[in-house]
């Protein structure tokens, strides 16, 4: 039972930062200009100044076991350069994406890609779905479609630019 709420809580308070930092991803983008790649390049820098003293603390016994081991091998660091690379772009893709969209809009799509993995999961691993987690992802997918639905129907509602009757007047 604690197991289950201490998992609860996690995904909720994983799915406030993420919101949080969509929301404040959209705020911050004009103070760079709405330059995507200076914002990115802020963001990595404060997480490498910030990261190091928490990795140094909650981390120093694993950095000590692996100093001479796993630390020296050429796999390992090939294998964290190409994981820093992906994260690079994923991180480039979020704010190029919230930038022509929402917070809201990019939250969703997380949300159903996740509730899609999930479905994958099932085809590729032969995890053993639960009636309740069908009807979660059901939920999520539903809910993503009939978003997308609203927001292009608004779309199409609002006026064409540069129409304005004969001879553009």
């Amino acid at each position: 039972m604690l197991r289950s709420v201490k998992g609860t809580l996690a995904g909720i308070l994983s799915s406030l930062f993420v919101s949080l930092n969509s929301i404040f991803t959209k705020k911050v983008l004009p103070a760079v200009q709405d330059n995507h790649w200076r914002l990115t390049w802020y963001n990595n820098c404060n997480a490498c100044v910030l990261f190091l003293p928490l990795i140094l603390i909650f981390e120093s016994q694993v950095i000590y076991n692996a100093v001479g081991g796993q630390l020296s091998s050429l796999l390992f660091w090939t294998c964290m350069t190409i994981a820093g690379c992906f994260g690079f772009s994923i991180g480039i893709i979020t704010v190029m994406q919230i930038k022509v969209t929402s917070p809201l809009s990019h939250n969703i799509s997380g949300t159903a890609k996740a509730a899609l993995q999930s479905i994958m999961a099932f085809y590729i691993w032969e995890n053993q779905p639960t009636f309740m987690g069908l009807v979660g992802i059901a939920m999520v997918l539903g809910g993503s479609l009939l978003y997308t639905y609203v927001k292009m129907s608004e779309r199409a509602q609002l006026p064409k630019p540069g129409g304005g009757g004969v001879g553009g007047k």
